[in-house]
């Protein structure tokens, strides 16, 4: 699906998205990814499942108010006690479809927010 452009220039905005990639600024990537608005990492293979302490430690340590976990197709809720690390840490997280992540990720980037859109790829 592709994406109307939002507003940010210089800023990495979701372009378009399918079930095993995104496109940020035209450009295709697959894999898990950490979005945010200056740059793109790799993330974590593996379904929300295999989610752990450490990949919410390093959520935690991007420097955001807001993380967007985007789980797939479909919504799908890590372990509660590994969801309470961000709030802990007073970053709110968003658990959405892979879809609304990007398209939840590009209107609060077009605002001035400081955003991570955390996808994991399904497998």
């Amino acid at each position: 699906m592709k994406l109307h452009l939002s507003d940010a220039p210089g800023k990495n905005l979701f372009t378009g998205y399918g079930e095993d990639y995104v496109l940020i600024n035209g450009k295709r990537h697959e894999g898990s990814l950490i979005v945010l608005p200056g740059r793109v990492e790799p993330w974590k293979e593996g379904g929300v499942e295999t989610l752990t302490a450490e990949d919410f430690a390093r959520l935690a340590a991007l420097d955001v108010e807001i993380v967007l976990l985007g789980t797939g197709k479909q919504q799908r809720f890590p372990s509660p006690a590994l969801a309470t690390v961000l709030p802990a840490a007073g970053i709110g997280l968003e658990v959405m479809d892979s879809g609304a992540a990007c398209r939840t990720y590009n209107i609060l980037v077009a605002e001035g927010r400081e955003v991570a859109a955390a996808l994991i790829t399904e497998a």
